[in-house]
């Protein structure tokens, strides 16, 4: 029985030795598997990492604001990542860990990618700025493995902690109804500001931003849609759970001092799974309104924001803009863009709560392959719209370049331009 005991004892310490282990080499957001597609690689430059917090004063306080009341204002700050092509100082080597939080606050992680936290940046010709913009919840490493290859590539990226939204800070729904479309728009000037000549930032004289793309994710994608052109409804300003006092009307479709937002500098633009076309955010009319080319990706089987009468619609909807959609066959709402499910997300952090593990991953899809793809196809299409490099076209052709044989399986990818 002693003898028992002690094996049972070994063989318990064995495997919580493994594990931590297997902890300790999992959780990667740059893995490239052997089947992902040709621009999928990380770029020949180091990456570098900085974290920024940037204040919007007097931002309308959706949170203390009470319908039929005067609009309380407050100053609103936000956490941002940044990724940049860095110089590596001699014998120093890439690679670096990320603390996050997950989709279950009671797990903090330790996330493994390629940066190199405060790396000096590499000297160069300003560069495009990407930005990102996560889900509900969610927060700025959601779409790190996205963040890190396209810096590699060349580009500045910006990935925003969208208050209100993140996994320690859900409140009420009708913020990020309000905020996301100004959220973006206010880290696009803040970038700008920052990698103007002489601002004293270590962005100074770095930075692009007329040459600007944006990525957003399920609520990230619906800010992008309204950043972009797609005013909001009519019927948006008084739905369930909208922001008070018809707030939505400042960025509505009917609002002709919404259009005179409509940023040029946002080149090119990515919806991913964009949340509200089946709620009633938009109109093929609102719609309409959208000019900037776009790529919209999409699982098929989409329960969240919706496919045919979601992500498609909208696609089908934009007439005045050149776009594409990327649909994953049978994926549900977090196609390519969460990372892969960090492991502690396996199970439950507390009995009879559910585990995080479904909001990162896919019942069909394995998520390193669809990084992979998206990855791809990001680099694609803002080296063709931010870069002006004109061979990445090809990569949108019926082809499917770059991709290896029988890798294709599962994909659609369809094409419209603009209505004449």
């Amino acid at each position: 029985m002693q003898s028992g005991r002690r094996q049972l004892v070994v063989a318990t310490a064995v495997f919580v030795a493994l594990t931590a282990g297997a902890f300790a080499q999992s959780n990667r957001i740059d893995i490239v598997t052997p089947s992902a597609p040709e621009l999928a690689s990380y770029g020949p430059v180091a990456i570098g990492v900085r974290t920024l917090q940037v204040t919007d004063r007097n931002r309308p306080d959706i949170l203390n604001t009470k319908d039929g009341g005067a609009t309380a204002r407050y100053d609103r700050t936000l956490t941002v990542e940044v990724w940049y092509p860095a110089t590596l100082a001699p014998g120093q080597k890439p690679g670096g860990d990320y603390r996050a939080m997950t989709r279950d606050p009671a797990i903090t992680v330790t996330l493994h990618g390629q940066a190199v936290r405060d790396a000096t940046p590499l000297m160069s010709t300003p560069l495009p700025l990407v930005i990102i913009s996560h889900g509900y919840p969610g927060n700025r490493y959601l779409m790190s493995h996205l963040g890190e290859n396209l810096a590699s590539k060349g580009f500045i990226v910006a990935s925003i902690d969208h208050k209100d939204s993140t996994y320690d800070d859900q409140q009420a729904f009708a913020s990020t109804l309000y905020n996301r479309a100004f959220d973006q728009l206010f880290v696009l000037n803040e970038m700008d500001r920052l990698g103007k000549p002489g601002s004293g930032s270590f962005l100074s004289g770095r930075v692009d931003a007329s040459r600007t793309g944006v990525v957003g994710y399920s609520m990230g994608g619906y800010g992008v849609v309204n950043l972009v052109g797609g005013g909001y409804s009519k019927a948006s300003e008084t739905l369930t759970g909208a922001p008070p006092n018809r707030l939505l009307a400042e960025r509505g479709a009917a609002n002709p001092e919404y259009r005179k937002t409509i940023d040029p500098r946002v080149k090119a633009a990515i919806a991913i799974a964009p949340w509200g076309m089946v709620a009633g955010f938009w109109d093929a009319e609102g719609l309409k309104g959208i000019t900037t080319p776009m790529l919209f990706v999409a699982g098929s089987v989409d329960d969240v924001a919706g496919y045919e009468k979601g992500t498609k619609a909208i696609y089908q909807a934009a007439v005045n803009a050149d776009r594409y959609l990327l649909t994953f066959v049978n994926a549900n709402h977090n196609a390519g863009a969460p990372i892969p499910a960090p492991a502690e997300t396996y199970t439950a952090a507390a009995a009879g709560r559910p585990a995080a593990f479904a909001h990162y991953a896919d019942a069909v899809w394995d998520t390193s392959r669809m990084n992979n793809i998206l990855d791809h196809f990001a680099t694609a299409y803002f080296g063709l719209y931010l870069k002006g490099e004109q061979d990445k076209q090809a990569y949108f052709e019926p082809n499917w370049k770059g991709f290896k044989r029988g890798t294709t399986v599962g994909l659609i990818l369809e094409h419209a331009t603009p209505f004449k």
